[in-house]
This record gives C-alpha cells, structure tokens and sequence, in this order.
C-alpha cells in the first residue's frame, strides 16, 4: 500500500503513480482463481467475512408502489387546485412571496421549488420538530402544541406530555442521562473550565483536556493520533477538502451522508459514484480510474480516495469493509470511513465496524467518527497514523477557523469513552454494548415475525420500518405519540419517493418492557394501517451481487 503520509500531501506523489502503472503491466484484470463475490446478501463472500453478513432490503408488493405513486399524484392534484385558488385569493396565502416592484428582478423563491413544501409537507409538519423539555433519554418529555391554520403555525397548550419513550435519539449507548454521580466530573470541569474556549485549535484553543482526550481516542481505536473537533458535521466536510483537491478522484457511496457529499464538493475533486454497498460498482469505477486516468489529460489521478460509513443512517445496513478494504489495496487507493453511526454501537467491545470485522485499524488509511451519539455529546474525531493527523493539525479548516470543542464536553466524552473501554474500574460500558446488540437484535426479530419491511443489517441498531404511501407517514406519527411513543418519520426528498419510512433507534437503555410496549402498539397500529407488506422474501437488490466474477485480495 502507499505511504499514508501521501494522503495528507497535496502535491504530486510519483510513487503513487508508479504503483498505479504497475497494476496495469501485472494484469490484475485477469481472473486468478481469488474469492468470488456471493449473489445474496447474508452469504459470506468467502473468507472475507468471519461471521454471517446479514442484510434485509426487501421489495413491497406492486400494488403498494402503485397506490404510492397514486397518493402523492394525487396530493400534487389537490396542490394545483389550492395554489390556483390562492392566486384568486380563494384561499389565505401563507407562503413568502415576490414584491410586485420586484417582478423583474431574479425572483427569490422559486415558485415550483416550494410546491411540494407548500402543498405535500406543510399537510404532516406536525409530525417534526416537536420541542422536548427534558434529557433525550430512552424516555422523555414532551410539550403539546396544536396548530389553527393546518400546521402554517402552532402555539403551546401549556401541557407536557411526560415519559413518552424515546425512539428517535440517537443515544445508542444510554449515555445521554442527567445521573449526578455519572456527571459529577463533567460538573467539576465546568467549573474550572467555564462553558466556552473563544478560540481556536491554532490559536488560544487548545487545552490540556483536548490533548488528554486525543490520546484516549487514539488508544480506544488503537491508532497512532487522533485529532477531535467541535462539530461532528465540519469533521467531514472542513477536513476532506483538506486531504483531496483537484487532480484527485473520490468514490462516494451513493448513500453517503450529506456531510461527506458537502466535504467532497468543497474539496474541487473529481467525484464519481457508486451503487450502495455495491463492490462490483465500486471496482468498475477503480478499474476504469487506472485505466484511463484523469478526462483529457488521460493523466493518472494524484489520488484515490473512497468515501463510505459504517452504519448508513436512512438504511440501516452496515459497510461491507472487508471486500473494500480488499479492493482498496488491490488497487492502491486510499479508504476514507465515516464512523458516526457505528463507533461504540458495533463490535464486541464498542470499537466500531473495524472490530465487527475482526479487522486491523492499520486498514483505513483515515478513521472518522462523531461523539454526537453513542457517547453523548458533540463533535467528532479523526485518527490514523500521525502523518496524517500532524498534517490536519496545520491545514484543517476547522482547526484554523473554529472555535475548539468546549471543556465539559470533552469531559463527557472522556467519562463515556472510559466507561467503554473499562478504565473507569467497571464493566459497566461493556454490559451497555452487550445490551444494545440483544435489543437491537430482539426489536429487529420480533418486528421481522409481525411482517413488517424492514431494511438493514441485524446487528445495526438503526431499524428504518417502511411506511411507503404519504398518507401513513403523518398517520404513523401522531397515532403513535398518541400511544406515548416518539418516533422519526422520513419521507421524500430525504429517501426515494416510493420509500417513506419509520426511523427507529434503539438504545442500551430500553428495558425490554419499553421495547415490548413500542412492540405491541407497532403491532396493533400495523393491522391498523395495513403496514404488514413482508412476503419474507430476501433481499430486493439482487443486482448488487448478480455477477459471479469478483477478483479480491487478502
């Protein structure tokens, strides 16, 4: 593999392109008798994977997608006819609208752009943002408000509805809790440290409790350094533009997540993208990168660096890394992976996919997490090897530009992250990762019995439950929060148009009798809603692994 070093420099490596043009003199493209891809998910590929790979994705029946189609049709009917009798004034325009001394002006708002925000969301807005006034824990507390004008406005009624359980937050661990003797460091740190820093990383920023917990990440991921930032969002999208820039090709899963999308744009790399998990796509795109360089020039690209996550947070499933990991050295690029979802929620002790796989962090060239869910807190990491790290220290955007990560966070994360690696003196961090698997696994088996679609891997405690027709996405939610249960619902533009879904999490910190009640009302409400499509058929995207011929090394 290349020097990792070379994945922080942004001028030209000959040595890279050398190996690059000894690929194409050793015929890696012939067929060497090398582990063959599988055609179905849940097959192990070989001797790639050391345990049973698992993953549902499957198709609704056809009538469901046609009374889908024919739901939002028929909502965008309805919204013509309403902007049409807004026009005549018909109707009370609530909607933002051009100066009429500005009509030949470029307009502000695009007027078909916000149709669907107009006449299809503003239907189910109810359903987001509701305000909570307690900690997001596996229950909390909720204001009630009601809206006049159809969900244009709300106001407060003044009733909190209390011990609603929470199956939204991302809280995988258990850590977001308001315990005094679990806080009683943070509380201490606050009140040496106060509340803010008011500097930079580069500048006055910097403090003893950001190195301290540095060197703990580092050593809970088994890296050489580690660099943590205040936003788990500009982790992504201020430090890729510091790695790639022009002349360097990324490949981005096509399900990535917005911040590493933003992050490669930013970053003027050339970006091409792959099918989801899709390893026969994703050495389609390496293949044709080395063969025929950059467009034009025909030169070989500076770099090649492959974008993905361990858990995808709208599927639910898991990276396959073991064969990315073998095309990434087959063909010498480098591996970039967004841990957000997956870090303390996945492998045996909490350590991510990595240890999921029962892989080497030496495989990743560049490890990327957040401590925004299973520990608590905010803002995110980046490690490897120090090269790499020394070399964000100086040409991060975030590093340079904003402020650093304020002290009782990094106190929190140093408390969860200690808990986790039973440095604290208990087993306490370990039962709570063991816990989440048997929740995670239980929630997903008994929904799987009831005949729900659900899309993901078995071990990912991210359950995304397929709703389908616009109607039940607003039904779904508000008949469940009638039931004390808060829920995520997503629809169009967030997932595919015919894929409208129910987003639960599912926490260390459910009881079994919190998961039995959501259980039994997702049961009753099913049979209500006629949510039941499964047919347990396997997974519908067959054409992920319908080629037989897949060439991976070791």
């Amino acid at each position: 593999m290349a020097n990792p070093s070379a994945v922080c420099n942004g001028h030209l490596h000959h040595h890279h392109h050398q190996k690059q043009n000894n690929l194409l003199k050793s015929g890696i493209y012939k067929k060497n008798g090398i582990t063959k891809g599988t055609k179905k998910n849940g097959i192990s590929n070989g001797t790639l994977y050391k345990k049973k790979f698992v993953e549902h994705f499957e198709q609704a029946p056809m009538y469901v997608a046609v009374f889908t189609f024919l739901g939002f049709g028929v909502g965008t009917i309805f919204g013509y006819l309403r902007d049409f009798m807004r026009a005549w004034g018909l109707e009370k325009r609530n909607v933002a609208t051009e100066r009429e001394q500005q009509k030949d002006f470029v307009p502000l708002y695009q007027d078909f752009e916000n149709f669907y925000t107009r006449n299809l969301y503003m239907r189910i807005r109810d359903n987001w943002n509701r305000p909570i006034c307690s900690v997001p824990g596996p229950q909390f507390d909720l204001m009630e408000r009601v809206t006049d004008d159809y969900n244009w406005t709300f106001r407060f009624t003044g009733r909190i509805i209390k011990n609603v359980i929470n199956m939204g937050s991302y809280n995988y661990l258990g850590f977001a809790e308001t315990d005094v003797n679990a806080l009683k460091t943070v509380t201490v740190e606050l009140q040496k440290y106060g509340t803010g820093i008011c500097s930079t990383r580069q500048e006055m920023g910097t403090l003893d409790k950001h190195v301290e917990l540095e060197k703990l990440v580092a050593k809970f991921l088994g890296v050489e350094d580690a660099m943590v930032f205040g936003m788990g969002f500009a982790t992504n999208s201020m430090n890729i533009p510091a790695l790639v820039g022009k002349g360097c090709l990324i490949l981005s899963d096509e399900l990535n997540h917005t911040s590493l999308v933003l992050g490669a744009r930013l970053s003027g790399a050339t970006i091409r993208i792959f099918k989801h998990n899709n390893i026969q796509s994703l050495e389609n795109l390496l293949r044709d990168a080395i063969i025929y360089g950059q467009p034009r020039s025909r030169r070989a690209w500076r770099k090649i660096i492959i974008l993905v996550e361990g858990i995808y947070s709208m599927e639910g499933s898991i990276v396959r890394l073991p064969e990315i990991v073998s095309l990434k050295k087959k063909y010498k690029a480098y591996l970039y992976l967004d841990e957000a979802h997956s870090i303390g929620a996945v492998g045996a002790t909490g350590r991510g996919v990595v240890e999921y796989f029962g892989m080497s962090p030496d495989d990743v060239d560049v490890l990327m997490g957040t401590f925004t869910k299973s520990f608590g807190a905010a803002g995110g990491y980046i490690a490897g090897k120090k090269d790499l790290v020394d070399f964000l220290r100086t040409h991060s955007h975030s590093a340079v530009y904003a402020t650093s990560m304020c002290p009782p966070v990094a106190e929190q994360i140093i408390r969860a992250m200690k808990c986790v690696m039973g440095l604290d003196g208990t087993t306490q961090g370990l039962q709570r990762v063991r816990q989440l698997g048997k929740n995670t696994r239980y929630f997903r088996r008994r929904l799987h019995e009831m005949g729900f679609i659900i899309y993901g891997n078995d071990d990912s405690p991210v359950v995304p439950l397929l709703l389908y027709m616009p109607g039940k996405i607003g039904a779904f939610a508000r008949r469940m929060l009638e039931k004390n249960i808060g829920v995520v619902v997503v629809g169009f533009p967030a997932t595919p148009i015919t894929e409208s879904r129910a987003r639960f999490c599912v926490s260390a910190a459910h009881t079994r009798e919190m998961l039995d009640t959501v259980l039994n009302a997702l049961d009753e409400l099913g049979d209500f809603l006629h949510l039941k499509y499964s047919r347990y058929s396997k997974s519908s995207h067959p054409e992920l692994y319908e080629e037989t011929r897949l060439e991976l090394e070791d």
